[in-house]
């Protein structure tokens, strides 16, 4: 079965650190893109990092730049968020997804995770 499994959330203050983990099963992330992304209540769907393991590309939202480091890890099938100074408008429900192609682009996706809550507090 192909999916994709979060981990990592939690109950933050201000300015503390979390780091969320995706895990990859039934298929190989080295070989696929993959994109953080999180919703917040009321608020739209947000790309938050990007990362392709095959030629270490990576992208940020203006938002994170800075505080979040995405990264992977290929011989355990997983990609890391490292989230630095956090802030309450941080608080959402964090998901990671997986796209065939060379791009985060949520119409090229293919594979969601479930999610994991991150919630910070002031």
């Amino acid at each position: 079965e192909v999916q994709l499994v979060e981990s990592g959330g939690g109950l933050v203050q201000a300015g503390g650190s979390l780091r969320l983990s995706c895990v990859a099963s039934g298929f190989s992330l080295y070989e696929y893109t993959i994109g953080w992304f999180r919703q917040a209540p009321g608020k739209e769907h947000e790309g938050v990092s990007c990362i392709s393991p095959s030629d270490g590309m990576t992208s940020y939202a203006d938002s994170v730049k800075g505080r979040f480091t995405i990264s992977s890890d290929n011989a355990k099938n997983t990609v890391y968020l490292q989230m630095n100074s956090l802030e309450p408008q941080d608080t959402a429900l964090y998901y990671c997804a997986a796209s065939s192609r060379h791009t985060c682009d949520v119409g090229y996706l293919d594979v969601w995770g479930q999610g994991t809550r991150v919630t910070v507090s002031s």
